[in-house]
């Protein structure tokens, strides 16, 4: 059974800094078959991707991030990170942990139980 587990939110001042972490099971985090992101939903806002990295290390982001937040991943712990800086109260969101992975063809998707990030301005 797949479980990520995120860690790391709060609530922090307009350009601070949070790193969320979200530790992985049940999952083969090295394999060349997965992928780890991180969402974000803000109250009355669709889901949106944030982050996503592959296992070989390609990093994608949301352009609203870009040069601000930063997607890393440690193979060794099973854990993804996303080191958030220069924050704006327009990141408040429940920031949640993705993980995808394929298996015989078939895509499975797995999802945390979500952090808040509250940015006051």
């Amino acid at each position: 059974q797949v479980q990520l587990v995120e860690s790391g939110g709060g609530l922090v001042q307009a350009g601070g800094s949070l790193r969320l972490s979200c530790a992985a099971s049940g999952i083969i985090f090295s394999s060349n078959a997965n992928a780890m992101g991180w969402y974000r939903q803000a109250p009355g806002k669709q889901r949106e991707l944030v982050a996503a990295i592959t296992s070989g290390g390609n990093t994608n982001y949301a352009d609203s991030v870009k040069g601000r937040f930063t997607i890393s991943r440690d193979n060794a712990k099973n854990t993804v990170y996303l080191q958030m800086n220069a924050l704006k109260p327009e990141d408040t969101a429940v920031y949640y942990c993705h993980a995808v992975e394929v298996i015989s063809g078939y895509e499975y998707n797995y999802w945390g139980q979500g952090t808040q990030v509250t940015v006051s301005s």
